[in-house]
């Protein structure tokens, strides 16, 4: 098959993955504290990542910015968290939609931070991008969702997150930067995790596990959509969450979206996948 279509599958089967993961989170939610949640999420990573990193051993592991390697994870877990929350507490294709802000954070962090040049057309489908945002969270209705402010919240911390790993590439090499963000997530969340702890019952453990293994399988599956396929006909594909989020809402959760979560959404996702073209047209051009 054309290297396209590979990737468009690839992407497509990372994205259900991704879904399926937050139905197992909202599930668990009732029963769970997310910090719970994120301490199998971590440990289970950590152990499944774990031969890589034996691989590379301690003198690749080695870092001389681990101060950088903490603010990066710290912002990571932080929206990891929030995000547990979110999908908890809001319907599956609000949670979904709000989280698509992050490439239009990652646009305004990117000029703040590392001062990247940004087009004024790009400005324009952030500014919309943003106006979705706002329709969906509506601060002029009576009262504002607090979930959906942490829901944003955790858009903002990954996307500065992201951010970081940029700044941390130039040095680093992408599995140390893996190792410290799993070995952070595990010391942080221990403590919190056993202060609140539930005991799994039977099924229960397979699905926190599961939470880790489909998390990280959908991190491959993303990988090799983007190596076989051109970002700017793949990328897009990732939008077919909302589709499954709205799917698994309304079938097991008796979720209905709102007008107002299909108008934000559909801004949101329109500016995020013009950015995403933008940004693969600025790598495809000769330097």
């Amino acid at each position: 098959m054309p290297g396209n279509i590979r990737g468009i599958l690839w992407l497509s089967i990372g994205a259900f993955l991704f879904s399926i993961t937050d139905v197992i989170v909202k599930q668990l939610g009732r029963k769970f504290d997310p910090t719970e949640l994120a301490l199998f999420r971590y440990g289970i990573g950590m152990i499944i990542l774990a031969p890589i990193f034996i691989k590379m051993g301690l003198a690749e592991l080695k870092t001389k910015r681990i101060g950088m390697h903490i603010l990066r994870m710290s912002l990571a877990m932080i929206a990891q968290l929030g995000i547990f929350v979110t999908v908890i507490n809001m319907p599956l294709a609000d949670a979904t939609a709000i989280f698509f802000s992050k490439p239009l954070f990652t646009t305004v962090v990117a000029v703040i931070l590392i001062g990247e040049i940004v087009n004024g057309r790009r400005w324009i489908a952030t500014i919309v991008g943003f106006i979705g945002v706002v329709i969906m969270i509506r601060p002029g209705a009576e009262t504002i969702n607090p979930i959906a402010l942490i829901g944003v919240g955790s858009a903002l911390a990954f996307a500065t997150a992201n951010v970081l790993i940029r700044v941390l590439s130039k040095t680093e090499p992408p599995n140390r930067i893996l190792f410290y963000y799993h070995i952070g997530g595990i010391l942080v969340f221990t403590g919190p995790a056993i202060w609140s702890w539930t005991t799994p019952i039977g099924i229960e453990w397979g699905m926190l596990i599961s939470i880790a293994v489909l998390t990280t399988i959908g991190m491959t599956c993303f990988v090799r959509a983007f190596s076989a396929g051109e970002a700017n006909a793949v990328g897009p594909i990732e939008y077919v969450r909302l589709i499954y989020a709205a799917l698994f809402g309304y079938f097991l959760f008796s979720e209905v979206p709102s007008i107002w979560t299909g108008v934000g959404a559909a801004l949101i996702v329109a500016s995020a996948i013009y950015i995403a073209r933008d940004e693969a047209r600025k790598g495809a051009a000769p330097t």
